[in-house]
């Protein structure tokens, strides 16, 4: 055989061998990321027939609204960190939910608004707390987070500096709705009761004042996959109503209410001093990244073991992945999710009887034996 001819079947040899290796190695490489954004409007004692079909047409309406303007942020190659605070944004401009515009009040009659942001890319976060003209307290925190200089502001210092990033400030009467004030009412007339006969509570209680106990009562939150499999997180709330004057809760505590980094991220709803003393979000990631548990898993764990302890609410979970889970221990979560698995349609559940998704859990603590 020639040298020419050998050199060029070993070229040849040499070629094929680095084909087969290229073909097994992207054989090897991960599916690329599915843009998925996933929500919560709260979890609670949230009732089917506690809500009129209108009021639940509405409330379904403000869910699918979030969740699109999410995914629609996702779908033209936006990042997780735009297509959360496009969501969330979009609850906190609705009255319906309790978060911006829809805040409860607390004991003093003053709406009191809370908010974190977490960017799983980054690691970076930033919260804010004790706020009362601040519009979208969610654009807040995200400011917060990209100053790189604080992580958490709260009272007058964060609304000066809301004013100083050119955020949208409000008169503090803007967050005044007829029913959150009527729940304030409500809740000051229930406390009486404790030391009052029930026909006397009958006779004090108003014949106009509604009814809205179907309304969301918790926190409001938004967790998104971008196509380069970055991950987000942002939560916002009004927090309990007639709260003590000051109260912060688990949404503007990083670890607690909310997290994200390069693998999962976690937005929580629900009794907000459960969260703070399980660290829930941190909790849930822990597993997730230490454990190698998927999100369905260690979000049903964090569930059950909050419920053990008293504690109520819910989480969603979503991983680099794209696996996600809408998992909660209460009687139901407003929730949404959208992603090429939905058909890029958002799938929108309120009740736990529903299931919008393979991962969407109501879970309960088994009855003891008697």
């Amino acid at each position: 055989m020639s040298d020419g001819l050998l050199s060029a079947l070993i070229a040849r040899v040499r070629k094929l061998a680095a084909l087969a290796l290229g073909n097994c190695s992207k054989k090897q490489q991960a599916p690329e990321p599915c843009p998925t954004i996933v929500i919560h409007g709260g979890a609670g004692t949230i009732r089917k027939e506690k809500m009129t079909s209108a009021e639940e047409r509405e409330l379904r309406a403000g869910l699918y609204h979030a969740t699109e303007c999410g995914y629609a942020v996702l779908r033209s190659g936006g990042t997780a960190a735009d297509a959360v605070e496009a969501a969330v944004r979009a609850m906190e401009d609705n009255p319906l939910f309790n978060a911006g515009k829809g805040a409860v009040f607390n004991i003093k009659g003053v709406n009191q608004l809370e908010a974190s942001f977490m960017d799983g890319r980054t690691g970076a976060a930033g919260a804010a707390t004790l706020l009362t003209v601040v519009r979208n307290p969610i654009s807040l925190a995200r400011k917060v987070m990209e100053s790189n200089r604080h992580v958490f502001l709260g009272g007058a210092g964060a609304e000066d500096y809301a004013r100083e990033t050119g955020l949208d400030i409000v008169h503090p009467s803007y967050f005044w709705t007829k029913h959150r004030w009527e729940q304030h009412e409500r809740g000051f007339l229930r406390s009486d009761s404790m030391s009052t006969s029930s026909t006397c509570v009958g006779e004090q209680e108003p014949d106009d004042m509604g009814d809205y106990s179907h309304l969301p009562m918790g926190t409001v939150g938004a967790v998104a996959l971008d196509a380069m499999g970055n991950l987000a997180t942002a939560t916002s709330t009004g927090g309990m109503s007639n709260k003590w004057d000051g109260r912060i809760g688990d949404t503007p505590i990083i670890g607690a209410g909310t997290w994200a980094d390069g693998h999962i991220a976690i937005s929580g709803t629900g009794a907000g001093e459960f969260f703070i003393r399980q660290g829930t979000a941190r909790y849930i990631a822990l597993r997730a990244n230490l454990l190698g548990e998927t999100p369905a898993a260690a979000g049903k764990l964090a569930m059950l073991e909050m419920k053990s302890i008293g504690g109520d609410g819910g989480v969603i979970c979503l991983d680099s992945t794209g696996r996600f889970t809408m998992t909660f221990c209460s009687d139901g979560m407003y929730r949404g999710c959208c992603s090429a698995q939905t058909g890029h349609v958002p799938a929108i559940g309120i009740f736990h009887s529903e299931k919008i998704a393979p991962d969407d859990n109501h879970v309960s603590l088994p009855r003891s034996r008697k």
